[in-house]
């Protein structure tokens, strides 16, 4: 039986599980949503189905996105990273990554919940759209633009507005599941 997704799906397998059972799913472990929103900034000039092949790769190479081993990272370190084939080898987006997690571990060492900062640009809970095609879906919202100008001040890069918000419908904070798609309405995917 065919089911009907979302129109940036597309054939391929990977591609259909992520979709049928990750995206738009809404994500509150804090570390979960660091690893995303680094894997998220990886995509920059790039498809997401480039990222997310490559996606265990990023997790082994970066002791499975543990923020204050990350944040250890040394030169010698780097080099290594941009010598793997299994990742973007990127300086950029490498330094990325370990700049992302020293902004990640400043922020939670002073009392702050990063689920409850990301969550609040939501109002806390997700923000359901009622998209009937995939022309209708935004490159970026006031409120991811809100999350890029606050993770920018936390130190955050590669998190640009576009960014933020593929981010944010990633992890289920703003759900664009299309009214045709089958995981429309499915309980734990949207909220009325």
């Amino acid at each position: 039986m065919k089911v009907t997704r979302c129109g940036w799906v597309g054939n391929d397998p990977l591609y259909q599980e992520y979709h049928d059972k990750v995206w738009g799913r809404p994500v509150f472990d804090s570390q979960e949503l660091f690893a995303k929103l680094c894997l998220d900034g990886q995509q920059a000039g790039l498809s997401w189905i480039t990222i997310l092949k490559k996606q265990p790769n990023y997790e082994a190479a970066f002791a499975h996105f543990d923020p204050k081993i990350i944040a250890t990272f040394d030169d010698e370190k780097i080099e290594q990273l941009l010598q793997n084939p299994g990742i973007v080898r990127n300086r950029l987006k490498v330094n990325s990554i370990i700049r992302n997690a020293k902004g990640y571990i400043a922020y939670i060492e002073q009392g702050n919940d990063f689920s409850e900062f990301l969550w609040s640009f939501v109002g806390g809970s997700p923000k359901v759209n009622h998209f009937t095609s995939m022309d209708e879906l935004p490159a970026q919202t006031p409120e991811s633009e809100a999350m890029s100008k606050a993770l920018k001040k936390l130190g955050f890069n590669f998190v640009g507005p576009t960014i933020c918000y593929a981010f944010m419908q990633a992890v289920g904070m703003v759900n664009d599941h299309t009214t045709d798609c089958f995981c429309y309405g499915e309980e734990g995917t949207r909220k009325s």
